[in-house]
């Protein structure tokens, strides 16, 4: 194992009261690939700022190798001097450095290079940030939430420069498509310590459950142990009096860390309000269009939303996405074409830019709307602070101003408002930005479990994949025109069916340029047939699917023992990735069975 290059040890942090970090600590080596996840208001942000050198821990050991350089991705950059992006990004080069990667960083995050750093929105000064940072491609690259903002062919393209990067990592993302396919090690920051799991996001949250249930059934043994000795002092022999002093000493330590065990955070507890039910066709787009100029935005389109429909809107920045989302709930006129919208409707929208919220409001003011210290909820009175705990905020937090949250707080703030309130037809433009796992595993139940109707914006191709009924998407990608189309089912059933409606077009073209007298024979006349090779493979694929199967199975019913990790992790770890590779395998072994049974259907006619 290679030497750490930078090494956090025990490090504790206090603002007053609580702690908020308490023997935490961080080892990152050449080539890892960490992500570091946790609640919000847990501490990543700031152990990465600690690991920068930009905060200073109140004690603990800070090791970070003399030879390594070291980047981190500012939140709000810091632009003063630098009269162009490009002047900017080009600061953060070394004397080697390509001053070329700053050209092609730039262009890939939707910049040219030539723009005024005053003049940039908050979406464009991240990108900024982000080509500087990466351009001297340091040892170390620190990245607090870098796909905040981008559209997803660019967080799919920031996937593939991130996972072919020779600089080690460490990612704070609430994007779990992105933490899965670019870590490889995960560390979680939970009530102020850390924990490592040497696997990527994509095994986090069931080791997370285990280490948890593990820990409650610690507790529970503690409980019962305080109890027999309770009982062993009341009613034991008290002879031997230094013995009984002996234990008592022990039982009030077992106490002492009864009371003093602090457990995991709450999860949040909602329910949307319920509203009249609002008519069963919610909207009806007949022919839209818009355009700005000569730039059209949306050419004719046609949708009829249903009671109960969840939609979700796709597309790269400046696609239309918004402007599509304004005119479906008629907040913009179209060109032409006709938007109807449907009968009792109660519509609640969560806007990207957190536009309702006044920063100088308090949290209590803004949920009851400055109409006291209660607000009505399902047709329930309840108190403020009470709602506010369902949301994980604390009842001092009542009075504090909007200004002191972070943004993952506000998101939730918004949320709490918005479910207060009836409703049947759900807005949601990026709800999934600076939402912590949990929070975002609540609004997929609440997307998901809703009796109306939702419209949502999103770049967050899990929650997409989790919650949506239809996909709107650009018919050109790439390159949008202005023609949208919608597809049955998430973001991955969309680009199935993308991708088969592309083969069948190169299908059809093929067809068309190929001379008839090649159409279905090979050279010599005969018909085209499958290899020995194929044959081979298509009668025994099955057979070794069924192993690999059962292989899992045996592997399955081992690790659901609870108490395996904590017995023995090195052996969990171990059968954690052999069923990973296995699980590999049989997926290449079905898909080249999907293949060769596809080929051979179309070779018999």
């Amino acid at each position: 194992m290679a030497p750490p290059i930078l090494k956090l040890d025990d490090i504790f942090l206090s603002f007053g009261g609580a702690p908020l970090l308490a023997g935490a600590g961080l080892q990152i080596e050449p080539g890892d690939k960490i992500c570091l996840v946790g609640r919000n208001g847990s501490g990543k942000s700031t152990l990465l700022k600690i690991a920068a050198g930009l905060v200073e821990a109140q004690s603990g050991e800070v090791f970070r190798h003399p030879s390594s350089t070291v980047r981190y991705l500012e939140q709000a950059p810091d632009f003063a001097g630098f009269n162009t992006v490009q002047a900017y990004a080009e600061a953060g080069l070394g004397p080697g450095d390509d001053p070329y990667r700053v050209t092609y960083l730039l262009s890939h995050l939707g910049l040219t290079g030539d723009e005024d750093p005053r003049m940039l929105s908050g979406g464009e000064s991240r990108r900024a940030a982000l080509a500087r940072v990466m351009a001297p491609e340091p040892d170390i690259l620190l990245l607090d939430e870098p796909t905040n903002h981008l559209d997803l062919p660019t967080i799919e393209w920031l996937e593939g420069e991130l996972q072919k990067t020779r600089s080690a990592l460490v990612l704070i993302s609430h994007d779990r498509r992105f933490l899965e396919k670019v870590s490889t090690a995960t560390v979680w920051l939970d009530r102020g310590t850390s924990r490592r799991l040497d696997r990527g996001f994509g095994h986090f949250e069931a080791w997370r459950d285990q280490v948890l249930e593990a820990e409650e059934l610690e507790q529970h043994k503690l409980g019962k142990s305080i109890e027999r000795e309770e009982h062993w002092l009341r009613y034991g022999v008290t002879a031997r009096r230094k013995r009984n002093m002996r234990r008592l000493g022990e039982l009030q330590t077992m106490r002492s860390n009864y009371r003093g065990h602090k457990g995991p955070q709450g999860a949040v507890q909602a329910t949307v309000s319920d509203a009249q039910e609002s008519g069963k066709l919610v909207i009806e787009a007949d022919k839209i269009t818009k355009s700005f100029g000569e730039r059209a935005i949306v050419t004719p389109f046609s949708i009829r939303v249903h009671r109960g429909d969840c939609i979700g809107l796709v597309g790269p920045n400046g696609a239309g996405k918004t402007t599509l989302l304004k005119m479906l709930t008629g907040q913009l006129s179209p060109d032409s074409g006709i938007v109807k919208l449907g009968t009792n409707l109660e519509i609640a929208t969560l806007d990207q830019k957190r536009e309702d919220l006044d920063p100088e409001d308090t949290l209590a003011n803004y949920l009851t709307d400055g109409r006291g210290e209660n607000l009505l909820v399902n047709g329930e009175q309840r108190h403020v602070t009470g709602y506010m705990k369902e949301f994980l905020f604390q009842p001092e937090q009542a009075r504090t101003p909007i200004r002191n949250l972070s943004g993952g707080e506000r998101a939730r703030l918004m949320l709490a408002r918005i479910l207060s309130r009836p409703t049947n037809l759900l807005i949601l433009d990026e709800p999934t930005n600076d939402l912590d796992i949990e929070t975002l595993d609540l609004l997929q139940e609440i997307v998901a479990g809703f009796p109306g109707t939702v419209i949502l914006v999103s770049h967050d191709r899990d929650f997409l994949d989790r919650t949506v009924t239809s996909t709107i998407a650009p018919a050109v990608p790439d390159a949008p025109d202005g023609r949208w189309i919608e597809y049955a089912g998430g973001y991955s059933d969309m680009l199935v069916q993308r991708k088969g409606a592309l083969e069948e077009r190169k299908k059809a073209e093929k067809a068309a340029e190929k001379p008839k007298t090649q159409e279905t024979t090979a050279s010599g006349g005969s018909k085209v047939k499958l290899s020995f090779k194929q044959k081979f493979a298509l009668e025994n694929l099955p057979k070794e699917m069924a192993k690999a199967e059962a292989e899992i199975a045996k592997r399955e019913q081992v690790m659901a023992d609870p108490n395996l990790f904590t017995r023995d992790p090195a052996a969990f770890n171990r059968l954690a990735g052999e069923m990973e590779k296995l699980r590999a395998s049989l997926t290449d072994m079905e898909e080249e069975w999907l293949e060769l049974e596809m080929l051979r259907e179309e070779l018999e006619g």
